[in-house]
């Protein structure tokens, strides 16, 4: 019998809705830890997925007016809102190196890519957002690279383009400290593919969009962005 990947208590397998993210036979999540993942739904910006009545929310709007009218982030897609159980996995996963527990988005995260970003992905390149050097030696892995190769079976899609050379978290700046911060990327090489960038979370879009800025600076025709979580 399985047994839940969170809390451990055993699994009765069931063949409905829970499917959708534990494969039948291979459910990773119980009922009860699977009830509590919210699943973005509608209604919500359709350029940053925040829950919102309008088609634009004061986020993106804000953003639009500081790019005078040239955001370089074309569109971000997410799959969960960031409640608290969310986050409670989330640092697990991430601080805690429990590795395994990303599967549990595996099929979210597929299923986002095939139904928003089909058509680009036959041209585009998924690019993962860097970890510093210490942030990689201290977690041991990149959970955006992890997304990254649970989002397609094809890992030449898949192409490390950037460094970053500010390991401070982003988490301990306030909104326009992390607007105003000097970019913390360096690109080591450009492309002339459009990118689809992937990180865990959005909070306030700064970070895909420091990304986004050397990307198009640098010839890149589009960059749009997959997360996981949407904050």
């Amino acid at each position: 019998m399985n047994r839940c990947l969170w809390c451990d208590e055993a699994i009765v397998n069931q063949f409905d809705w829970l499917t959708f993210f534990t494969g039948g036979e291979h459910q990773l999540l119980c009922e009860a830890c699977l009830s509590q993942l919210e699943t973005i739904r509608q209604p919500v910006c359709k350029k940053c997925f925040k829950m919102s009545n309008s088609k634009r929310c004061t986020d993106c709007k804000r953003w639009e007016r500081f790019f005078s009218g040239d955001d370089p982030l074309e569109k971000n897609v997410s799959s969960f809102r960031y409640n608290e159980f969310l986050q409670e996995m989330i640092a697990k996963w991430k601080y805690r190196g429990d590795y395994v527990l990303g599967s549990v988005f595996e099929r979210e995260i597929k299923r986002a890519f095939k139904f928003h970003y089909h058509a680009l992905l036959k041209e585009a390149v998924i690019v993962p957002i860097p970890l510093s050097k210490s942030r990689m030696d201290e977690r041991g892995f990149n959970q955006s690279e992890a997304i990254a190769e649970m989002a397609t079976d094809d890992r030449k899609k898949i192409v490390q383009l950037f460094e970053r050379i500010d390991d401070e978290k982003q988490a301990k700046k306030t909104r326009a400290e992390r607007i105003f911060a000097k970019n913390p990327f360096k690109l080591l090489k450009t492309t002339n593919k459009t990118v689809i960038l992937v990180d865990d979370i959005y909070t306030t879009g700064t970070t895909l969009r420091h990304a986004a800025r050397l990307l198009k600076a640098s010839g890149c025709p589009a960059v749009y962005a997959y997360t996981l979580v949407r904050g």
